[in-house]
């Protein structure tokens, strides 16, 4: 696994496609613990926490694993993680992305973009 992500990242839409996947891990991860939490109750909630731990686990190794530089990466991932979210919210959890959190988003895709787009 190690050298099919190290060659992936040798490319840029490679390492976008890592991070994405990425990305949708830690969102994933992230809801199976808010559905366990508050949308289930019993056995079904600890198969939740199982899920979400072992998907967070899964985005560990992913996100790690690669030899980058993972702080030149952060402005990209950042905007990735926001937009998995907002769609994971959306269709998940029915919540639809609020004008707050519309304006706040293009402000975060506008850092992500000069974080990763600025060369100097």
């Amino acid at each position: 696994m190690k050298e099919v992500l190290s060659q992936l990242v040798a490319t840029r839409s490679g390492t976008f496609a890592v991070l994405l996947f990425a990305a949708v891990l830690e969102v994933y991860g992230d809801s199976w613990f808010q559905f366990g939490l508050h949308r289930t109750t019993g056995a079904p909630r600890y198969l939740a926490f199982a899920g979400g731990a072992l998907t967070l686990a899964l985005y560990g190794f992913v996100v790690n694993i690669p030899p980058w530089d993972f702080g030149k990466l952060i402005g990209s991932y950042v905007v990735l993680f926001f937009l998995v979210a907002q769609i994971v919210a959306w269709v998940r959890f029915q919540q639809v992305p609020s004008p707050p959190i519309l304006l706040g988003g293009s402000l975060i895709v506008a850092g992500g973009a000069v974080i990763t787009l600025w060369k100097g």
